[in-house]
This record gives C-alpha cells, sequence and structure tokens, in this order.
C-alpha cells in the first residue's frame, strides 16, 4: 500500500468517528508505516518466504549464496544492517546469525559460561526478540528522517523533491531480515526442544538451527570432548522443531540439521535397531568393537550380534561409547541424508579447517542421495584462518615441484610472510573462499559466528590503549568520533540513534504546537549536521 492510499486510509477511519478530534491520518500513516510488522510471528512468516526465495535462487545459480555476521546484542545488529543497507543499498541475501556460543559468554545471569548449553534457554528467544526490536526501531528512524525531508519540500513547494521522496517512501526497503538462530541440541528432550521452539518462532525466527550432539553433554563444535545420538533421537527434534513451525502458521519455516560427527568420537547409546541396515544399525556399525568368547564374558559386559558374532563395544568409564577412527566423514554423509530424508532443509558441517575439498568431499557424496543438498557453513573465527590457507598453498606448490627453500611451513604464520607470494596467493584464497565454496562445495549460506564478540574486544583494546595512554581525549576523537564523521556512521549522532527525533514527532503528534521538544536549537547533535 502506498504512503498515500495509507493516509486515506486512516482518514476514512478517523471521519467515522466524531469524537476522535486532533487525531491526524497522515501521522496515523507514518505510524502504521514506521511500525510494519506487529509480532514476532509476522517477522517469521515474512523472513521465511524470503528465505525459501534465496534457497530456490541459490540451486539455479551458486553465485547467489547468503551471508551474515553473528550478534550478540540488538544494536550490533542493527549497526550491521544499517551499514550494509548504506554500503551496498540493499539487505538481500544478507542475514542475521545468532550464536549460542555467544549467548552462553555474553547474555547469561550467571556471567561468563562455555559453550556447554548451561545459559538460561530462554535467554536466546530473548535475544530474537531484541534483535528484531532494534531492527525495527531503525525502520522507524529511517522512515522518519524521510517524512522529516518530505515536510520540508512540501514547505519550500519544491514538486520535484516532494514526488522522489513520495516514492523513496513507498519502495521503502525494511532492515528486518532473516535469522538463523542457534537452539545448541535442544535444550532437553524432543518436547523441551518444541517448547523452546515455539519462543524462538513466537520471537521471529524464520530459521533455527539444531545439532546432532547430547543435549546434556554438549559442547562446542570446535573443542573437544563431543557425544552425538543416535538419528531416531536426532529425528524426533527436527520433526519437534518442524511441528512448531507448522502448529504457528509459519510453513515455510527452515530447519538447519548440524551433524558434529567429524569431531565427535563417543556416543552414549547403542542405537535400537529392528533389523539389520536399518538406521540403527548403520549408526552402531561405526562402534569400535571387539569380538567376544562367548566363554569369556566379563561381568557387566554390554554386548551387540552383527552377522552371527557377538562383539563388545568398547565403553569408558564415563559410560560412553567409542567410534571406530577414521569414521568422521562417514558418519557425516548418513547423519546429513538422514536428516534431510526426515524434514530438515539445509546442512551444517562442523569442520576443523576451511577446505573447499574436504567439505566439498562430502557434500558430492549427499548429493549423490539428495541431489539439492545444501550447506550453511561456518566461517567460524576458530580457524586460524591465515595458517591454515598459507599451509594449503605450501602444500599445494609442493605437489608442483615449485621451489619453497624460502618458507619454513611450521612458521608461515610469521610476519615475514606478509609480504611474500605465498602470503599472497593464500589472501586471495581467503577472499574468494565463500564465491569458490559456494561453486565447488554447496554452500549456500555463510556466516561468521562470533565476529562482533572479537571486533568488540580489539576496538575497546585500541581505545583503552589511547584514552587512558599519553593521547588522552585525541584518542577518542581520533579514533573514533573524528572516523564516524568522516565515514557517515549513523550513530555519531546517538541522540538521534536512539530514538530522539522519533520521540519528536510522537510528541507533536500528541501535542501539537504545545510539545516540549529535545530537537531544539540548543541540542549538541546539530554539532554533527554538517
Amino acid at each position: 500500500m502506498t504512503y498515500q492510499n495509507e493516509i486515506a486510509r486512516a482518514g476514512d477511519l478517523i471521519s467515522d468517528r466524531q469524537d476522535w478530534d486532533g487525531i491526524a491520518p497522515e501521522s496515523v500513516a507514518r505510524m502504521r508505516l514506521q511500525n510494519r510488522f506487529q509480532t514476532g510471528l509476522d517477522i517469521a512468516r515474512y523472513t521465511a518466504k524470503i528465505m525459501r526465495a534465496d534457497m530456490a535462487a541459490y540451486d539455479a545459480d551458486p553465485a547467489l549464496y547468503t551471508q551474515s555476521l553473528g550478534c550478540w546484542h540488538g544494536f550490533i545488529g542493527q549497526q550491521k544492517m544499517i551499514a550494509i543497507k548504506k554500503h551496498f543499498g540493499t539487505t538481500k541475501g544478507r542475514y542475521l546469525y545468532l550464536s549460542g556460543w555467544m549467548v552462553a559468554a555474553l547474555r547469561s545471569e550467571f556471567g561468563p559460561l562455555p559453550d556447554q548449553s548451561m545459559h538460561e534457554k530462554t535467554s536466546v528467544p530473548a535475544l530474537i526478540e531484541e534483535l528484531y526490536t532494534f531492527l525495527r526501531q531503525a525502520d522507524a528512524r529511517e522512515l522518519g528522517m524521510l517524512f522529516r525531508d518530505l515536510d520540508a519540500a512540501k514547505a519550500a513547494g519544491d514538486a520535484v523533491a516532494t514526488h522522489r521522496l513520495l516514492h523513496r517512501i513507498d519502495d521503502y526497503e525494511t532492515h528486518i531480515v532473516p535469522i538463523i538462530a542457534d537452539i545448541d541440541a535442544g535444550f532437553g528432550n524432543a518436547e523441551a526442544t518444541y517448547l523452546l521452539a515455539r519462543k524462538f518462532i513466537e520471537a521471529g525466527a524464520c530459521c533455527i538451527q539444531i545439532e546432532n550432539q547430547v543435549s546434556d553433554e554438549k559442547q562446542c563444535g570446535h573443542q573437544d570432548g563431543k557425544v552425538t545420538v543416535p538419528h531416531e533421537d536426532f529425528l524426533a527434534k527436527i520433526r519437534a522443531v518442524r511441528y512448531a513451525f507448522l502448529e504457528l502458521g509459519v510453513d515455510d519455516g527452515v530447519i538447519v540439521a548440524r551433524t558434529d560427527s567429524l569431531g565427535a568420537g563417543l556416543t552414549k547409546q547403542i542405537a535400537f535397531s529392528r533389523e539389520a541396515g536399518d538406521i540403527g544399525d548403520l549408526y552402531n556399525g561405526f562402534l569400535d568393537c571387539d569380538p567376544v568368547d562367548p566363554a569369556a564374558l566379563a561381568h557387566g559386559d554390554v554386548l551387540i550380534s552383527r552377522d552371527g558374532v557377538l562383539l563388545r563395544p568398547k565403553r569408558l568409564p564415563s559410560n560412553l561409547y567409542r567410534f571406530r577412527p577414521g569414521t568422521g566423514e562417514d558418519r557425516c554423509v548418513l547423519d546429513c541424508i538422514a536428516a534431510l530424508r526426515n524434514g530438515a532443509d539445509l546442512l551444517w558441517i562442523e569442520t576443523e579447517k576451511p577446505h573447499i575439498g574436504q567439505i566439498g568431499g562430502m557434500v558430492s557424496r549427499i548429493r549423490e542421495v539428495i541431489p539439492n543438498a545444501k550447506l550453511v557453513y561456518n566461517n567460524s573465527p576458530s580457524f586460524n584462518w591465515t595458517l591454515n590457507f598459507r599451509q594449503q598453498v605450501f602444500d599445494a606448490w609442493e605437489k608442483e615441484g615449485r621451489d619453497l627453500s624460502a618458507y619454513d611451513r611450521a612458521k608461515l604464520m610469521s610476519v615475514d610472510y606478509d609480504g611474500t607470494d605465498l602470503g599472497a596467493e593464500a589472501d586471495e584464497r581467503i577472499r574468494t573462499f565463500q564465491r569458490d565454496a559456494a561453486r565447488e562445495a554447496g554452500i549456500f549460506h555463510h556466516l561468521i559466528t562470533l565476529p562482533t564478540y572479537h571486533t568488540a574486544a580489539l576496538s575497546t583494546d585500541n581505545l583503552a590503549k589511547e584514552y587512558f595512554g599519553e593521547q588522552g581525549m585525541l584518542g577518542y576523537v581520533r579514533g573514533v568520533q573524528r572516523q564516524e564523521i568522516r565515514q557517515g556512521i549513523a550513530c555519531v549522532r546517538h541522540q538521534n540513534m536512539a530514538g530522539s527525533d522519533i520521540g519528536d514527532d510522537h510528541k507533536e503528534y500528541f501535542a501539537g504546537e504545545a510539545a516540549l521538544k529535545a530537537g531544539g536549537a540548543h541540542n549538541t547533535m546539530n554539532q554533527f549536521a554538517a
């Protein structure tokens, strides 16, 4: 609906109420446009359709991959989307990512926690709601600025500017984008997963990522000690998430099934198997077992039978069972196929390094069974990207027979290699990694889980070094404020960013000429108008 039509609709409503003296149709229209999304479910339904369209576009052309950055606060997510609109003119193909790791480390009432699902599970939907609150405010702020410009153009009698601004208002692109939200291993059984998924969706999540680890043994995907569950247990949770989407009317909701099997060498359970070759039997087939002589059974032995042979799975004092070494990739492939056959839409394979050949090899095997299989991939800060890619280039050059006498593979992280040909090629491979992996390894969505955790630490360190050192106030002015002004960072006018001008508009709607507004001549934010 156009701006003018919205004004007319509000006018019709108000004209029927003789007791609504002083209610202006144009003010009503503006407030409605500034708050287009009334509930989290509105957001989830809207963004799910965007994500489904993006998935279809990627299937047709792998160059159309999507991206996101992990955000641990609503303000961080808001500033990311404002920056994307400023630099690229559109939010298309750019999402939000909500990392359970960052919720644990930064948002728990217990204080900083490791990524082991010990944080309050309701803190995750609370962050989803917070992110969308800040994005909705970004819409209200930006549209409010357009309305002010429109008023100025009308007051000046500038018909061309008025027409241009009306067109910009009608074609306005919201900051609201899809979010991929991390539900860890579901925080309990399938019922607990369903209940929490409902909270995610009601807060606005159109996409939920769930992993196949044991909930009470949950570990970060890039740490040791990971324990997986049999497929049927994981599939029950995938179904629980799907039911939550369908119950709430988000029929296009997206489920990302994450497998940690590549780095997980343990399981808590021996899967139930009805017959040879079923999914439980395939899972048990990866167990590390020893043949057993029935005459030599030990007290407390747990045994399984396979093809008439009695086997003893290797069990640890923790009651966990070990998988055979070297089975990680095969388990990943089986996990992914089972998940896609049972309600998942996208895959996440947590790897130990960013290697396109390794990822692509697994995806090729999955696509032999599920041709349109595609991945969400963690471009993780846990990887040493510089070292990994310099080693990949070193190994490739060694295979080609090139002279590597100037390089020490064990010391390739050294600054001494920054200006070398090897360093330059490694950096180029890092630069094109997302594009190349989207084409060669089936990666639909590239994300960095924890980038804003690191940028907050780095920028704070730089400011503290300057401000508390010899530079004093110049450390802030030169390193922060002057850069904000010259780079056009919107929050340099922090009162405006926090909603002061929106509040002034509302005061004028409510009180007319009697409104006491903050944005007058004595507001110091006017110093940044130039």
